[in-house]
């Protein structure tokens, strides 16, 4: 019996065990299914969180990059600095270029500079005459002017009925918002006058125009007094009204400061350029060149070497279709002579080979348009291959705003050539003088300033056979071993303004580290 029972139990305990691994295995599925169910859930929550996050962090990037501005950042060197005194020679880094034109708003609002407050004596109304750089050297002066008589400036107006018929206004060009709070602590300037002002209800202001090269003796004794009287005075002219010398150093340094801080070029302008300057520095390195060879410059000076007959004859018309340029009659071989011509596209090939420049040299032609067009630098892009100009880099419809306002195209030519690795100019005109002084205040970058006189001598004794290359080269290279925009003392000549060196060619009161620029510019390195 013991036995039966054992077998009986141990068959029961056998059927159940069958049960529940019938009742396991048949369970097992739904339980493993909701289990891969929720895992694939997880994962789909976590790929498309992904995506998103990512795709927000793209766009987000994207934006900044719109945002940013648009900078050049420069190191110096410490070893010049310790050398000479002066602010050292730069490295220049120019960042990526930015993709979008119009305005933005830029990511940090500017500290704002304390108001002067101050008792104004009167309003100063400007107009400034001649080309882009004439006007910027004459709105430092006009500001200068204004903060030493205490006067309250209107934003300058700018010439449109000059030669190149620019209708563009200050805000075209520059940035007037960063203009007004930048020179806020200096004088108060205004976009308007008062309305008991206005024609309207009968208010002439006194137009004149101040004498050349004045001293602030003149404007304090002769203007100032003007002011009590009359309230408001309209400057009609403003090219070089103001002396390159004699000037406290307080008004030194404040032409300095409006010229390389306070007038900004636009967001628009600014954009291209640095575009322009990206473009050039990702092929290499490259010298800007301006050619002043353009028709104005030829017809203003009478300078018709290398023009035919009817082209000289061209020239000589415009001469005398505008009163305001006083010289008629000019003999233009004697001018090249005396060194007062640009020269000419060929000439200029000549030099720079003499210079040492090869066919390998990236050249960007800084200027308007040639005189001769194409046919006049088919020389010069036949030894220099990578001669390029703004139009070849850039596509039309980027200039497409620009054109017909030459002010707005030379800003572009003058971002470049500020940037530029050297920068030689063929005649020493206002846009040359006042690049070469951003240059210095910039670090002394190079800047070849041509001894035209003693060129055109070397270059028609190599022409005509007297002297050969190897001569005329070693001769040119001599010529300008002192000409490289190196510390410089500033010429003075007394009682002669136009043949001394012009202040914003070598600013030398804003580029000394101490105060007394005599212990850092010595007499031997005189530009003279």
């Amino acid at each position: 019996m013991e036995p039966s029972i054992r077998s009986e139990a141990a068959a029961a305990n056998l059927q159940q065990l069958r049960s529940d691994k019938i009742q396991i295995l048949s369970s097992s599925p739904t339980t493993t299914g909701t289990i891969q169910r929720g895992r694939l859930k997880a994962w789909f929550v976590w790929i498309c969180s992904s995506i998103l996050v990512w795709t927000c962090l793209v766009q987000l990037l994207s934006v900044r990059e719109l945002w940013r501005p648009r900078v050049v950042t420069v190191g110096f060197d410490d070893k010049v600095s310790r050398r000479t005194g002066m602010v050292a020679a730069p490295v220049v880094r120019v960042e990526a270029p930015v993709a979008v034109y119009q305005k933005s708003p830029p990511p940090v609002l500017p500290v704002l500079r304390p108001i002067r407050k101050y008792a104004s004596n009167g309003f100063l109304k400007v107009t400034c005459n001649g080309g882009l750089n004439q006007m910027r050297a004459a709105i430092c002066d006009m500001v200068t002017v204004a903060r030493f008589l205490n006067l309250t400036l209107l934003v300058p107006e700018l010439d449109k009925t000059s030669f190149w018929a620019d209708a563009s206004d200050f805000e075209d060009i520059f940035d007037v918002r960063h203009f007004i709070d930048s020179l806020r602590d200096e004088i108060r300037i205004v976009k308007r006058l008062p309305k008991r002002f206005s024609k309207k209800h009968g208010f002439q202001a006194l137009v004149m125009q101040p004498v050349s090269w004045s001293s602030e003796k003149y404007y304090l004794q002769q203007i100032l007094p003007l002011f009590k009287k009359h309230e408001v005075i309209h400057f009609n002219k403003t090219d070089a009204r103001l002396a390159n010398n004699g000037l406290p150093l307080d008004i030194q340094k404040l032409r300095c400061h409006v010229n390389f801080h306070a007038l900004k070029f636009t967001l628009k302008i600014e954009a291209l350029g640095y575009k322009l300057i990206h473009i050039l520095q990702r092929r290499g390195p490259f010298v800007a060149l301006h050619l002043r060879y353009e028709m104005d410059m030829l017809a203003f000076s009478g300078c018709t070497h290398g023009c035919t007959e009817l082209e000289a004859n061209e020239l000589k018309r415009m001469r005398y279709a505008y009163p305001w340029w006083r010289e008629k009659e000019i003999n233009a071989e004697e001018r090249r002579y005396q060194g007062l011509c640009p020269l000419t596209p060929e000439e200029t090939t000549l030099v720079l080979k003499a210079l040492g420049f090869d066919n390998r040299t990236q050249i960007y032609i800084a200027s308007g348009e040639i005189y001769g067009s194409e046919r006049r630098l088919a020389v010069l892009r036949a030894a220099f291959p990578k001669t390029v100009k703004k139009e070849m880099l850039l596509d039309p419809h980027e200039l497409r705003f620009f054109r017909n306002h030459s002010s707005q195209m030379a800003s572009l030519d003058f971002m470049v050539s500020v940037a530029s690795n050297i920068f030689i100019p063929t005649y020493d005109g206002n846009m040359a003088r006042v690049v070469e002084g951003h240059r210095r205040y910039l670090g002394f970058r190079s800047t070849i300033s041509l001894n035209r006189k003693r060129l055109v001598e070397l270059l028609d004794l190599h022409q005509n056979g007297s002297l050969s290359w190897d001569a005329f080269a070693i001769t040119v290279r001599e010529a300008h071993e002192g000409r490289t925009g190196q510390p410089v003392l500033r010429r003075v000549i007394p009682d002669k303004p136009k043949e001394e060196d012009y202040f914003y060619a070598n600013p030398q009161e804003c580029l000394c580290v101490n105060t007394n620029c005599q212990g850092t510019l010595f007499p031997h390195n005189s530009s003279q």
